[in-house]
């Protein structure tokens, strides 16, 4: 007799189905995994015996095989442990036969029988409920599955008693309830920053269109400051995002206790980030810090210290919003829609701007040209903004906190994203939730340009040498600011700002 257990291989955040087969038979007394398992799954074989043992099963002096299908699908990980010992279990008799019919099955087992917490538990209950089965999990994991539905009947045990037990009727394991993450300390707040009131404009702006922003100035301007109170003015996760991010973070083991929250990611990693760090990879094809950032915000600081091979990875998510993983033997894809916002110093350092400063390379601007030639012309070429932020003066640090803070911009930022996704809902677009995500064939349907704003742009393209994407991009641009301001149309102000923020694009050296 065989027992089959269902449960899933991770492929990005896709859950394909796996068939665990399981027979007991007689013959030399073996445990045998097969089925294109890797490490971990080979050594399961080890912890499901001590497991059995500590609960009080012996394992039969028989030939045990268990079967991985399909068999040519690679299984990576240590979630195969509970479903293999419920198999064993079923095929014992310690299990009713029908048991696990109508369940998926996940978990990694300790020695002593405990079940320990594994990552992607959201992507397998959301997969789990689309083919209407229910879920047996870790008891840890329990409040992050019970978000992918409310009709989806969970267990989640914390051993391999508890389960035995409640399969027998003498112990019921309640439904875990969904948990919410709670947020610590005060949040950052844009009322924190003196000054700098360019700076927090594009910001504004960035925020309401979902815009890439390179903010370009010496140490202490408030770069740093800047990039970490975006996401207080940037809108909470909508349902569909909040499950997208959710399973990104699940696969990657970083929902501690299963809790959820609507904040934004906010990812920041450090300039020593390496290529597999930044998109993903990895013997696994783990997610890296963009898929980490989706439907959230990319901070990069001190963007020129990156790797360049590093950055240049990242362009071809900045446009298509995905990354594809691509190894010998498998290919995954993670989402990566995310916001970038990056900061550098004029130069080395960072004082090219300074009156009367000298620079042991020679002139400042030669200094500066070395330092800004690491980034190339198409990385920079996907930024929407360039701004310089100017060094703070004494004056402006003594002045009173600004009355309008993160609270009032957010409100200005909710409405003009609110009008984004009404408009191209209305075109049949429901994908398109902001101005950045919009082609260029949507914008032919949304922007209506009069002869001033025609003549504008024409002139600043042949000058500013913009490329067709970014010229596409100051459309977007100008569409965002028109939004923030409530217009309909969008007019020669509003595309004269938008380019204001492309004016060193290609011109790096002149920007310092």
């Amino acid at each position: 007799m065989v027992v089959r257990v269902a449960t899933v291989a991770f492929e990005g955040i896709e859950a394909r189905p796996v068939d665990v087969q399981v027979m007991i038979s007689n013959g030399t007394v073996v445990f045998n995994v097969v089925g294109l398992g890797d490490k971990a799954v080979a050594e399961s074989r080890e912890r499901v015996r001590s497991a059995l043992v500590a609960s009080g099963l012996s394992l039969p002096a028989k030939r045990i095989t268990v079967n991985l299908a399909p068999a040519d699908l690679p299984k990576e990980g240590s979630h195969y442990d509970l479903p293999i010992a419920l198999g064993v279990m079923a095929a014992m008799g310690a299990l009713p036969s029908d048991a696990l019919d109508g369940f998926m099955v996940l978990g990694e087992l300790a020695l002593d029988g405990a079940i320990s917490a594994v990552s992607g538990v959201l992507p397998a209950a959301v997969s789990a409920n689309a083919r209407g089965l229910g879920l047996i999990c870790p008891a840890e994991c329990g409040p992050e599955a019970a978000w992918a539905s409310e009709d989806i009947s969970i267990i989640a045990p914390r051993n391999l008693i508890q389960i035995a037990n409640h399969f027998h009727g003498t112990q019921v394991l309640s439904r875990p309830v969904p948990a919410v993450k709670s947020l610590m300390g005060p949040q950052l707040d844009l009322r924190d920053i003196k000054g700098q009131e360019s700076a927090k404009r594009a910001l504004e702006i960035a925020a309401a269109g979902g815009h890439n922003l390179l903010f370009n100035g010496p140490p202490g301007a408030g770069k740093s400051m800047l990039a970490a109170r975006l996401p207080s003015i940037l809108p909470p996760l909508t349902p569909s995002e909040l499950l997208e991010v959710s399973m990104i973070h699940s696969v990657a083991g970083n929902l501690a206790g299963g809790q959820l929250t609507d904040r934004r990611p906010f990812r920041a990693p450090h300039h020593s980030a390496s290529m597999a760090a930044l998109v993903g990879g990895g013997p696994h094809a783990r997610p890296g810090e963009a898929s980490l950032a989706h439907n959230g915000v990319l901070f990069l600081d001190e963007l020129p210290e990156f790797q360049g091979q590093a950055l240049d990875a990242l362009r071809q998510p900045l446009e298509s919003g995905e990354i594809a993983i691509s190894r010998a033997a498998r290919r995954c894809v993670y989402p990566a829609r995310f916001q970038l916002i990056a900061a550098m110093n004029p130069c080395r350092c960072g004082l090219a701007n300074e009156p009367g400063h000298r620079c042991q390379k020679g002139s400042p601007q030669r200094c500066s040209q070395l330092y800004q030639a690491r980034l190339s012309g198409p990385f920079l070429d996907r930024i929407d903004l360039h701004l310089e932020v100017p060094a703070i003066s004494a004056s402006d640090l003594i002045l009173p906190p600004a009355s309008e803070g993160s609270e009032e911009i957010a409100a200005r930022v909710a409405v003009a994203r609110d009008l984004q996704r009404s408009r191209y809902k209305g075109l049949g677009f429901e994908n398109v939730t902001c101005n950045a995500m919009a082609t260029a064939a949507i914008l032919e349907q949304t922007i209506r340009l009069d002869d001033a704003g025609s003549r504008l742009i024409r002139d600043a393209a042949d000058k500013l040498r913009l490329s067709a994407r970014g010229f596409h991009r100051v459309l977007k641009l100008a569409r965002t600011i028109a939004d923030l301001q409530g217009s309909t149309d969008v007019l020669r102000p509003h595309l004269a700002e938008a380019l204001s923020y492309r004016l060193f694009v290609d011109r790096p050296s002149e920007a310092a």
